[in-house]
């Protein structure tokens, strides 16, 4: 067996290219959102059917989520299912929460397999995985690539309602 090599990197230290595996993918979460934070990269969306293997709770990403959240960022967050991430991520819960000013939720529940890119998508950088289930990736900063994943994000945001809202009232 042949060991994989690692993906290729940026200037600015983000993956580039196709690479595989579930900790490379959660590698390139956290240094998309560290960028993100230290760069000031707004907007920022994040896709997925339910979040559900992504490393969203963690420590460090609440951590680089605090420092990228300030006057004028907006991140959206488009889902088929959110209840795996109020399940399984109660930090970034709490963060959705705290910063619930500079989040837009949607859910698109009769999303079929795919429709929803599993993808976390900045005006200056992008990572899909474009098989979820093998945990498949391709990160790019070039503008074709870019164009069309915001284009299918935006296609599936287009189709989708409101979600996941910051508090639920009741009587």
């Amino acid at each position: 067996m042949t060991q994989e090599q690692p993906p290729q990197t940026g200037p600015d230290g983000l993956p580039l290219g196709r690479f595989q595996g579930r900790q490379r993918f959660a590698d390139g979460v956290h240094q998309a959102l560290g960028s993100a934070a230290r760069l000031g990269w707004s907007p920022l969306i994040l896709a997925d059917a339910d979040f559900a293997d992504w490393p969203l709770g963690e420590r460090r990403v609440i951590e680089a989520l605090q420092r990228w959240a300030g006057q004028g960022r907006r991140i959206r967050l488009l889902a088929r299912d959110y209840r795996p991430l109020r399940e399984q991520q109660p930090r970034f819960v709490q963060w959705r929460i705290q910063w619930s000013h500079l989040i837009e939720a949607h859910a698109w529940p009769a999303a079929g397999e795919g429709e929803i890119p599993s993808a976390l998508w900045t005006p200056q950088w992008c990572l899909e995985r474009v098989d979820p289930r093998r945990s498949v990736c391709v990160a790019d900063a070039g503008s074709s690539r870019l164009a069309m994943l915001g284009e299918r994000i935006e296609a599936a945001w287009q189709r989708s309602r409101p979600g996941f809202p910051a508090s639920v009232l009741g009587l």
